[in-house]
């Protein structure tokens, strides 16, 4: 089965927890990225998708320019390890409900991938 490195976006964005949705959703835009990772003093402390955006700002009427990301992200943030495989990414996507999975080593986080990703991957057959 093929590893996660193989898939994985090493590329993570990430946004302040204090930023506003306005610049989060602008980041989502033009980085075309579906999550960012919060980060707070060289910590991730959770994760924010489009989901969350629209479903805890948008449609709860926050204004985008006053809500922070704070307010919409979620946490704690599901992981999975390097060395697992990419049927156990799906797996556990399928049953946490969730469509971004940060990739660890050694504990931190080194990766993420997306239901994208895996699409990609099975059909290609890697």
């Amino acid at each position: 089965m093929v590893p996660l490195a193989v898939i994985m976006n090493r590329d993570v964005k990430k946004i302040s927890p204090d930023a506003k949705i306005r610049e989060l959703a602008q980041l989502m835009r033009d980085k075309k990225i579906g999550s960012a990772l919060v980060e707070q003093v060289d910590d991730y402390i959770g994760i924010v998708s489009e989901t969350d955006l629209v479903r805890k700002g948008l449609a709860e009427g926050l204004n985008p320019d006053e809500a922070t990301v704070r307010q919409v992200m979620s946490s704690p943030i599901i992981t999975i390890d390097i060395n697992r495989t990419v049927a156990d990414a799906n797996d556990l996507m399928a049953k946490r409900a969730i469509r971004h999975l940060p990739v660890t080593e050694l504990g931190k986080i080194v990766g993420i991938i997306s239901v994208r990703d895996l699409v990609i991957c099975f059909k290609n057959k890697f």
